[in-house]
């Protein structure tokens, strides 16, 4: 037997032993414990923070392209004011 055969077979020895040992049920309790404490937090998973995220850097590039839209907008309405400042006459009275 070879020392690589003697490690794999050593290390499957050791994992059926902690599956049967009392080890497994202490971990298997130990998660649910902490699963059932997280659950009472205000707590989300990893996947629903990335979506969330993802909808924020949307909802934050269109506002952005809105602001720009806004912006030439009001350009061209203060241009349009402008313009019509110059080519017209007042009124004497």
């Amino acid at each position: 037997m070879n020392a690589t055969q003697w490690m794999e077979d050593l290390q499957k020895n050791i994992s059926d032993l902690i599956a049967r040992s009392p080890a497994a049920d202490l971990e298997r309790n130990v998660r649910a414990m902490m699963a059932q404490g997280f659950s009472r937090l205000d707590l989300v998973t990893r996947e629903e923070f990335d979506v969330q995220a993802e909808l924020l850097a949307r909802t934050v590039a269109r506002a952005d392209q809105l602001s720009t839209q806004v912006s030439q907008l009001e350009a061209r309405i203060n241009a349009l004011e402008a313009g019509q400042g110059r080519t017209a006459t007042p009124t004497q009275g």
